[in-house]
């Protein structure tokens, strides 16, 4: 048990399924040459663990057919070959609940061939468990015991959705006091800014018991892959300075039209099929950049926010606010440095404010550290007022203040320095820095940001 625990607690793991057949369809249509291909990358990019869902219909119920124990055989084989071990999760799509003695003898089945076998680090029972389900957890309270009377060196864990989140899994542990997981597996899928925060609320509510992130990731059909890149790398620094030391991002690839099984209520949801690192043409997303960086440096650089702007279009997290009032844009008229800047002209005001742009930095926020930001702009005809801003939020993205930077004078203007220096107020989890120019009948132009 000791050493696997260590590598569920330490895994660079990614969830899995093939571009072209997700959920149960990468069983019914199995394609090794494909899994080998994708498996291939995740073992590239850095990733020492894969995750993988069985799915009780598909390899028969209640005795597994023996085709389809030889395809999850051939996945571990495949995944081995790729220097990949692998966490396997159980009884998904399925509700059975009341067939406690066929749950069991069909789980052994299925892993009876991995007991003893290091190739296996973990099983999850069930994915995304309820616990408000009082027939779930009588029924999982049964299956523990069952399952570790023969398996004693496989930890066990249940996961929950990103809606139950903490409080989920606290209400978990409180019913399994008898049956206790050996960890406990949390999908998130909140807000990047304040994922230390929900990390430690998540900690806070199994403490002593170990916690991994066993799913997270934000679908680029919402943001831009920029923003999906500077997601993960926003979760994996919480994760580290939280002491989580395993973070699974959902998932290795974008899905084709047509490859979500249209019985998962996610079929018809188009966000669903943009969570990938590389799109369903195969090709890399800027999150597998980001993945890449953290699994084999350690190391996310500011520089991955594109605060110079020479990023693509698609590269970049930046998003814009208030933009009714006038919304800025990326030139390659004028530049401090590099090729390009960000260009505001012809602005005005709304009641909610300037126009702006905005990001948050990948460093989490916590109460009474300093922060300084800083960017250069340069004038044409300039009025109103132009500067930056570090905007404070609670853990409920409730906002608390803000403070801004020295502005940058009217009319014309060299490049000049604005900075903001401020310690983060009580009850701040995160924040984020917002480039301004409102009122302005002329041209500013904003680059080399700093944030730290």
């Amino acid at each position: 048990m000791t050493d696997r625990m260590a590598a569920v607690q330490s895994a660079r793991s990614l969830n899995y399924y093939p571009s072209d057949a997700g959920w149960s369809a990468m069983w019914t249509g199995f394609d090794a040459v494909k899994i080998d291909a994708d498996l291939a990358k995740v073992a590239a990019l850095g990733a020492d663990t894969v995750r993988v869902i069985v799915f009780p219909q598909a390899f028969g119920w209640p005795t597994p057919k023996p085709e389809y124990a030889e395809k999850l055989r051939k996945f571990v084989s495949i995944a081995d070959a790729h220097g990949l071990t692998v966490k396997v999760t159980l009884f998904d799509w399925w509700s059975g609940y009341n067939e406690v003695g066929n749950s069991v003898n069909w789980a052994k089945s299925v892993l009876a061939p991995y007991v003893d076998d290091r190739r296996v680090i973990a099983v999850e029972l069930k994915n995304e468990f309820q616990p408000a389900d009082t027939a779930a957890v009588t029924w999982v309270k049964q299956v523990i015991p069952a399952i570790r009377s023969w398996a004693p060196n496989l930890p066990l864990t249940l996961s929950v959705d990103g809606g139950t989140g903490a409080t989920g899994m606290a209400q978990i542990k409180s019913s399994l006091t008898a049956t206790p997981l050996d960890y406990y597996d949390f999908h998130f899928y909140g807000s990047s800014e304040r994922a230390l925060a929900e990390i430690r609320k998540a900690q806070a509510a199994v403490a002593p018991s170990p916690v991994v992130i066993g799913e997270t990731g934000v679908s680029s059909a919402v943001v831009s892959e920029g923003e999906q890149g500077a997601y993960l790398a926003r979760v994996f620094r919480a994760a580290a300075t939280a002491g989580v030391g395993s973070v699974s991002p959902w998932t290795l690839n974008d899905f084709a039209s047509g490859a979500i099984p249209p019985n998962s209520q996610v079929s018809t949801m188009p966000a669903q099929y943009k969570f990938g690192l590389y799109r369903a043409d195969g090709t890399a997303k800027f999150a597998a950049t980001v993945v890449s960086s953290w699994w084999n440096t350690g190391v996310l650089p500011n520089s991955l926010l594109n605060l110079g702007f020479e990023a693509a279009a698609s590269d970049s997290p930046w998003r814009l606010a208030n933009t009714d009032a006038g919304a800025p844009v990326i030139v390659s008229d004028l530049a401090r440095s590099g090729t390009r800047s960000a260009r505001f002209a012809g602005t005005t005001r709304t009641a909610a404010g300037l126009p702006s742009m905005v990001t948050s930095p990948i460093t989490p926020v916590q109460a009474g550290y300093r922060w300084r930001a800083e960017a250069y702009a340069r004038g044409a005809n300039a009025t109103g007022v132009t500067e930056i801003a570090l905007s404070w939020f609670d853990v409920n993205g409730k906002w608390i203040s803000q403070n801004t930077s020295n502005r940058l004078p009217a009319g014309n203007s060299s490049w000049t320095k604005l900075v903001v220096e401020a310690v983060a107020p009580a009850g701040a989890t995160s924040v984020q820095l917002h480039l301004k120019s409102g009122d302005n009948t002329g041209t500013v132009w904003f680059d080399d940001v700093a944030v730290s």
